[in-house]
């Protein structure tokens, strides 16, 4: 396995049990894989097929396992990333190395923001590996793929040998579950129907854990938490990775103090509760929620990425001394280390010592209300701020929101996620072309709910073929393509008219006449658009796709801010 974790929540790195008997067992080594994703409560797997692992699909067509079929192996990872972050785990299946080296960018960004993903991949099979053949779809030897996944997944195992399969399975998914990252699992074909004779049980590792460091790092963290005057925390996407939402609701409630999160946490918890803050993003976001968290001598952050997307490009001003900082991997109060100390154990503790800092007041400007109603404004071009501020009126609890990158991600966070985990954005590896295999994903997940994308035209001419899949398998998403005819953030980072930037235009509202599904619009102001949402949120029958032409040069805010920062880099 990859280099582990320091440290992992005691309580949450007890994977699901599955018995297995030595000696003689009746189930092969596909049987076994099966169950074992069942066991984790993985009940669909996204991919596509190929020869070499046509078997291993067939036993998986055959299973309780729902299979997805994609149009793109690369549209599968994200599937199964988006399935994984709302469901708890995820999965794909693809064939070897051109299938497998297609899905390197989905498994990388699944590992940067500790998605839990089981890549699954046929391979040739042992016997055909004898003199070194030149196998079709082999790259330079056999175990090319393997090698590149070692370095993109936290366990990767290679299922070789019947004695240990049953034992590797365990180890690799368990990996998973425990560290909330990626990870891979080769099956030779020859391999599938293999029944061991003798199978090695696998005993999961006991993870260090310092009870005297939890204990002095509470103490310290109360001593602090309880003479602030301006505590504050902010929520990071751990806190969902976790599970750990309804605990840090719990203490904040306890001690009355305010919550912020990070973009990549956006949703972590309620965003209406009435402790909420906003998003903390630097000199990138809201100046009165930068100045409100900025103001704070007590800062718990917990579980939370200091990316430089999540601190606003670096224009965080935090004092060390002031933090306390608490991840997976790491807890630091002030300038004082403290190894090994799960999150979770953190969390638990602090919550039974009651600290009772002094209850701070939260501005008016800073509760997130119910927005007010949309006024139209007759025959004004759109731009993305007044298509995010109508969206708004429309959310309520049951819709799931997927922003891709850009103006889709930076506009969209002004948005109020009504449950937590209800937003969706690869917001620190920030990969272009996510959000439409992604609907794919949710949609799977929760089928009742409501999927709504936001996606840039140059985001969604990547991977908006995945629309074919959402309609064949009759999802009702509905998919806003925000058209600025190219990569409208990069015309910001640098000043100039560049034609790099620059894309073909689509007639995008016909695209669900190509697929033979669906519904599409073409607007062009505030009154069209208003129409379309409308019409679209009324209709559960059927995908909706509205192409929304942007009044030219338009970016939020937020983009604006951003791109001044990082602008100076580029």
């Amino acid at each position: 396995m990859s280099n582990p974790l320091s440290s992992i929540d005691r309580s949450l790195a007890k994977s699901p049990s599955k018995t297995v008997k030595r000696g003689h067992t009746d189930k092969s080594i596909g049987q076994y894989l099966i169950g074992r994703l069942r066991d984790y409560g993985i009940a669909d797997c996204f991919g596509i097929p190929g020869d070499y692992v046509l078997r291993f699909y067939s036993l998986l067509e055959e299973s309780e396992i729902n299979v997805v079929g994609c149009t793109r192996e690369d549209c599968a990872g994200f599937a199964a990333d988006a399935y994984a972050r709302i469901h708890g785990m995820g999965a794909l299946c693809v064939t070897y190395c051109v299938g497998g080296l297609s899905v390197c960018n989905s498994i990388a960004g699944a590992f940067a923001e500790k998605s839990p993903v089981v890549m699954l991949t046929g391979s040739p099979g042992l016997k055909e590996r004898i003199n070194n053949p030149l196998l079709h779809h082999k790259v330079r030897d056999f175990s090319t793929q393997l090698e590149v996944f070692e370095k993109l997944c936290i366990a990767a195992t290679e299922l070789n040998d019947p004695s240990t399969a049953f034992s590797e399975i365990d180890r690799v998914l368990d990996a998973c579950y425990r560290y909330k990252r990626p990870v891979y699992i080769d099956l030779p074909r020859d391999m599938v129907d293999e029944i061991p004779t003798v199978a090695k049980s696998y005993r999961s590792p006991v993870n260090p854990f310092d009870t005297q460091a939890l204990d002095e790092a509470v103490r310290e963290a109360i001593e602090r938490l309880s003479a602030a005057k301006k505590p504050l925390i902010i929520a990071g996407v751990e806190i969902h990775r976790f599970g750990l939402q309804d605990q840090v609701i719990r203490l904040a409630e306890q001690a009355g103090i305010p919550i912020a999160t990070t973009i990549l946490g956006k949703s972590v918890v309620d965003e209406t509760h009435p402790l909420f803050v906003g998003l903390y993003e630097g000199a990138m976001g809201r100046e009165e929620v930068t100045q409100y968290v900025e103001d704070s001598d007590c800062v718990l952050m917990l579980g939370a990425f200091m990316t430089d997307i999540n601190l606003g490009i670096y224009t965080a001003k935090l004092e060390v001394r002031n933090v306390i900082y608490a991840t997976s991997e790491h807890l630091q109060i002030s300038y004082h280390q403290y190894p090994n100390v799960p999150l979770g154990d953190f969390i638990a503790k602090l919550i039974e010592a009651n600290p009772s800092p002094e209850r701070r007041h939260i501005p008016d400007q800073l509760h997130l209300k119910k927005p007010h109603a949309f006024v139209v404004q007759p025959g004004q071009g759109l731009s993305v701020t007044r298509i995010v501020e109508r969206i708004n009126t429309q959310l309520d609890a049951d819709t799931i929101v997927i922003a891709d990158i850009g103006d889709a991600l930076f506009a969209s966070s002004e948005l109020v996620i009504h449950e937590r985990t209800d937003y969706l954005s690869p917001a620190y590896y920030t990969s272009m072309g996510f959000s439409v295999p992604a609907a794919l994903g949710a949609c799977v997940a929760k089928p009742n709910d409501r999927v709504l994308v936001i996606v840039g035209d140059g985001a969604f001419q990547m991977t908006g073929q995945e629309m074919s899949t959402l309609i064949r398998c009759k999802f009702s998403p509905i998919i806003i393509v925000l058209d600025n005819h190219g990569y409208g953030t990069e015309r910001f980072l640098q000043e100039g008219t560049w034609k790099y930037n620059e894309i073909a235009v689509w007639n995008y509202s016909k695209l669900p006449e190509v697929y033979g599904g669906g519904k599409g619009y073409l607007v062009t102001d505030e009154a069209e658009f208003d129409a379309a949402i409308d019409a679209a949120w009324n209709d559960r029958s059927c995908l909706h796709l509205i192409h929304a032409k942007l009044i030219e040069n338009d970016a939020s805010s937020t983009l604006k801010r951003l791109a001044e920062r990082l602008g100076q880099r580029v």
